[in-house]
């Protein structure tokens, strides 16, 4: 039996030359990847670049056409287990009658099998979770009742509910309001002090106020393991020169064009 130093020594996640797929089209290409314990890892990069096919290989949805995945050290297919997974917010049919209980309930689901009873341990879990969101006096109130951000808040419960040590977010803010996704962001960081985090995001300014670390990914990854957005890591990224610009939002100022090139508001 491994030691409890050796466990924690054990990548959270680990890719190794990894290329991946959908039938002949390749979408990733060599990524070599390490999620530590503790990590809170923000991927950005344009459409198509392979975000979601990532999160799909981690999860072990899709194989790899070379290369090796592992996640807390065992197959993506054993160790997925260990993996609360919170997918894009998208329109649904908020007329389905499912409270807030019900749906973070669900998550409890996982843990033996789709037909089990609900014990009285997996309702002080469900809980425990609405409370941390803050959710918790919405219980009985239907989803379709729900704001964006709302719905987001209890989708991060349900996964939390299969006490996961690994949350993996895709645009967790695609679809709220700033404020929401302010307070999702500062929530994230929160619960960063008890379960290892990565997200994909288009928000680039927001993200580096909130992340540990940030990478680049368009078929290829750029991860240096550092919270620096480069000029030289948007432009690897994302194929072309890059400027951030923020209103009223903590920025970092990135290297202008040419001087010959003309700048517009």
């Amino acid at each position: 039996m491994m030691s409890e130093e050796t466990v924690k020594q054990i990548p959270v996640i680990a890719l190794r030359g990894v290329w991946a797929g959908y039938g002949n089209n390749l979408i990733l290409e060599d990524i070599n990847f390490t999620v530590r314990e503790g990590d809170f890892i923000g991927l950005i990069g344009p459409n198509g670049g392979g975000k979601t096919t990532l999160i799909r290989v981690i999860l072990g949805l899709i194989e790899p056409r070379r290369g090796e995945v592992r996640v807390l050290g065992k197959t993506p297919q054993v160790g997925r287990r260990h993996i609360g997974y919170i997918p894009q917010l998208q329109d649904t049919d908020y007329d389905f009658p499912a409270s807030v209980w019900d749906v973070v309930r669900m998550g409890r689901l996982g843990k033996e099998t789709l037909l089990k009873r609900f014990t009285a341990r997996d309702n002080a879990i469900v809980e425990e979770k609405l409370r941390w969101l803050g959710m918790l006096d919405l219980k009985k109130q239907a989803m379709g009742e729900l704001s964006g951000g709302q719905r987001q808040r209890v989708y991060i419960a349900r996964a939390l509910a299969t006490e996961p040590k690994i949350l993996l977010l895709d645009e967790p803010t695609a679809s709220v309001d700033v404020e929401a996704s302010t307070n999702l962001y500062e929530l994230l960081a929160s619960l960063n002090e008890h379960v290892t985090i990565l997200l994909i995001s288009h928000d680039m300014n927001v993200v580096s106020k909130y992340v540990k670390t940030i990478g680049c990914l368009n078929r290829r990854l750029v991860y240096h393991a550092e919270k620096r957005i480069t000029p030289e890591m948007l432009a690897e990224g994302y194929g072309c020169p890059v400027d951030l610009i923020a209103h009223g939002v903590p920025h970092r100022v990135l290297a202008g064009h040419d001087q010959d090139e003309v700048k517009h508001d």
